[in-house]
């Protein structure tokens, strides 16, 4: 019997399918675990429904670079700090994906918290500037 998801995940979950901006949401080691219709554009595919998918799959899918269009690192990048910080980051960058034209993007990540304080992963927002 599969465990039991966090109510909170679930609401995060509801929430991004009705959004119409892109939206991901990773677990606290950063494996994307939803992604709404629109965010299938950033991903530049639809993955498999298989639960999870590990960082270094989805986050590879799009390069991201800064004002200066100079590479962020991935440790760098909004998510992993919302992760590592477990605080929101907002960040406006060059993002491409896939050999599509580079978009000027604003990504804000932000951590979810759940009863008594536990922390279930993240939650990122990205819209064109």
């Amino acid at each position: 019997m599969p465990s039991a998801k966090p109510i909170q995940l679930i609401l995060a979950r509801q929430l991004a399918s009705c959004l119409a901006m892109p939206i991901l949401i990773v677990d606290t080691e950063g494996r994307l675990i939803f992604y709404n219709e629109p965010a299938e554009a950033i991903l530049n595919q639809r993955f498999e429904e298989t639960g999870e998918i590990a960082a270094d799959t989805w986050s590879t899918l799009f390069a991201l670079a800064d004002e200066e269009r100079k590479p962020i690192a991935q440790e760098d990048r909004p998510t992993m700090m919302a992760l590592s910080e477990r605080r929101p980051f907002s960040r406006t960058v060059w993002m491409q994906c896939g050999h599509r034209d580079w978009k000027h993007t604003s990504i804000t990540a932000f951590p979810l918290i759940g009863e008594g304080g536990q922390f279930l992963g993240a939650q990122m927002v990205f819209w064109e500037v």
